[in-house]
């Protein structure tokens, strides 16, 4: 008597709650569809747009945060060095080279949740356009490490997995298919631990 409706209410259940589950891990892995890829650096220009896939405008509204506009920025993730190995606090890297032409940028380390890294109020943990200092050919060297360094610095004290955020501004080619041709600044680990 009960067997009927018993089953009927375990199958709702398996779909509803299967459905849920792969909806919120398909969140979790993309912000959408139509990344560049250059070297280690992803950037989805597309995901502030209305002309997004589904995907993308969940990602945003699950988030809560207002994107830049696609005139007004970029932001580029990278989650590994130049060689494909995921980025560990427990290492150190150099960022070497220029930024892509860009009014204003900024650069700061986060989980994998996308937080940003906070370490003591005293380390710096962001840098940005004008705080960074440049060689006489105007590139730079940003080194990433748990240790203080010379320089550039940017403090990552937590030994686990955390990615890199590059934001440009106002950046002439965000608005157009020329992010392909960008020059992004390499990755270089330097040693891990007390090496």
């Amino acid at each position: 008597m009960f067997r009927v409706p018993f089953l009927v209410a375990l199958t709702l259940c398996v779909a509803f709650g299967g459905g849920i589950a792969v909806s919120i891990s398909a969140l979790k892995a993309s912000t959408g569809f139509g990344s560049i890829r250059l070297g280690p650096w992803i950037a989805y220009p597309n995901a502030q747009t209305a002309d997004t896939d589904p995907y993308a405008k969940a990602h945003r509204a699950r988030a809560g945060r207002l994107l830049y506009g696609k005139a007004e920025g970029m932001r580029f993730t990278a989650e590994t060095d130049d060689t494909g190995r995921l980025l560990s606090g427990a290492c150190r890297y150099d960022i070497v080279g220029n930024t892509p032409p860009a009014r204003f940028w900024t650069l700061f380390a986060t989980d994998s949740a996308d937080r940003p890294l906070t370490a003591s109020e005293t380390l710096p943990v962001a840098l940005n356009a004008w705080s960074v200092l440049r060689e006489a050919d105007t590139s730079f060297v940003i080194h990433v490490a748990p240790d203080a360094q010379a320089d550039n610095w940017l403090a990552v004290t937590e030994p686990r997995r955390f990615r890199l955020v590059l934001t440009l501004l106002d950046a002439p080619t965000a608005n157009s298919s020329g992010a392909i041709e960008l020059v992004m600044p390499k990755i270089t680990a330097r040693g891990c631990g007390h090496a």
